[in-house]
């Protein structure tokens, strides 16, 4: 399987948002062409797709440690009224209004895994939402896809009462340290990171600069995302890479990781016409938020999660060599369509082509096999049980136990 091929699977990601005519430059734009980088626009940005090759990168980044630039993600801060203090107990129910997770219970430090709903229980956005504490200030810390991170600042300043404060450090950058040697090489920078375990998130110093850095990532692998000052990103991304772990790894490669992650990717694997029971991501929903059913759409929501929905997401492992892609139908006996492919690539760890669908629930079970079209050609797929390829998240701090 050529890097040609396996980049086809990055054309479908490459739209910009609706609205956005200009394609804005990442803080490290010519620290990305200075090494090689293959520039795409990607979300309203211009991208790094590859360096050295997208099956390359993959590789590297599965048995040591890659860079990825993500500084096109919306950084959000959420703070209460005018106290320095803040309160986040305040901010935290206000977002749980739209939000199915339990944030007042975050603890700080702590990260959640959630979802921007819509009235009618439709996912707006998949996120990253965190309690912390900078500078004195007690504050939510959000981070939301770079494709829609301005529909959801305009979506939450219409549901969000006046007394919280919400803020786009569009002066931050965002870089991404995966695989599992990230935490050998970072620590060597930032001492005391391996402290931190899967979903834990605290703040560092780098040279004198601050850095938000959590323990979490979109590979699958351990890994760190790392929050930094625009104008040192690129000192530190030379500082990073000068670790012989680390490569500077680009948009091709983290999309076939995080398909072999199982992980979704917002726009294609979810949408507004989709739910939570839907997608797979019940686990999102906590007991608490169930119990109380005080979020957006939680009257959809909990019936599709009593009675089970209509469709479900579903991993896929195709027949044979060739990749099925987004937009490939799945179908009857008949040839009618029961379904769509939302994702799909080849596997370069498992070396087989795999893929993600909606499928009726009743097709959803690991192990049916189904038939796909793509461009007027049937492929054989089975559904299969995801992730693909195993999560290597650091629960256990190795130093503390903890």
């Amino acid at each position: 399987m050529s890097d040609l091929e396996i980049g086809e699977q990055i054309v479908a990601i490459e739209d910009a948002p609706e609205g956005e005519d200009v394609i804005q430059l990442l803080p490290l734009d010519a620290w990305h062409r200075a090494r090689g980088g293959r520039m795409v626009p990607f979300a309203g940005y211009e991208m790094p797709v590859q360096y050295e090759g997208i099956m390359a990168e993959h590789l590297w980044t599965r048995q040591s440690a890659g860079l990825f630039d993500v500084s096109h993600m919306g950084q959000l801060v959420f703070t209460y009224g005018d106290d320095e203090t803040g309160d986040t107990d305040a901010v935290a129910k206000a977002l749980e209004a739209v939000l199915p997770g339990d944030v007042t219970g975050l603890k700080q430090g702590r990260m959640r895994y959630s979802l921007l709903l819509a009235e009618d229980g439709g996912i707006l956005d998949d996120l990253m939402v965190t309690r912390r504490t900078v500078d004195g200030t007690d504050e939510v810390y959000m981070v939301v896809n770079g494709a829609t991170k301005y529909d959801d600042i305009g979506y939450l300043l219409e549901v969000l009462p006046d007394d919280v404060t919400m803020n786009l450090q569009d002066e931050q950058a965002l870089l991404a340290v995966q695989g599992p040697k990230a935490v050998d090489a970072l620590a060597r920078l930032v001492p005391g990171v391996e402290a931190l375990v899967f979903m834990t998130a605290g703040a560092f110093d780098w040279n004198g600069t601050p850095l938000w850095i959590s323990r979490s990532g979109y590979t699958g692998e351990d890994g760190f995302e790392i929050s930094i000052p625009a104008e040192v990103a690129a000192a530190f991304a030379d500082a990073i890479c000068a670790e012989p772990e680390v490569k500077p790894i680009g948009l091709g490669a983290r999309d076939s990781l995080r398909l072999e992650a199982g992980l979704p990717l917002y726009g294609h694997d979810l949408d507004p016409e989709t739910t939570p029971v839907m997608a797979d991501l019940g686990f999102a929903l906590s007991k608490r938020r169930r119990e109380a059913g005080d979020f957006a759409g939680a009257g959809r929501i909990l019936a599709e999660r009593e009675n089970g929905p209509a469709t479900k997401r579903v991993g896929l492992v195709v027949a044979g060599r060739q990749p099925v892609r987004e937009g490939a139908t799945v179908v009857d006996a008949d040839g009618a369509t029961i379904g769509r492919v939302t994702s799909g690539g080849f596997a370069p760890t498992l070396g087989a082509p795999i893929g993600m669908a909606f499928v009726p629930t009743a097709l959803a079970t690991p192990g049916t096999v189904l038939r796909l079209s793509q461009r007027g050609k049937f492929h054989e797929a089975t559904v299969a049980a995801m992730p693909f390829v195993p999560h290597n998240y650091v629960r256990q701090s190795k130093t503390t136990g903890a």
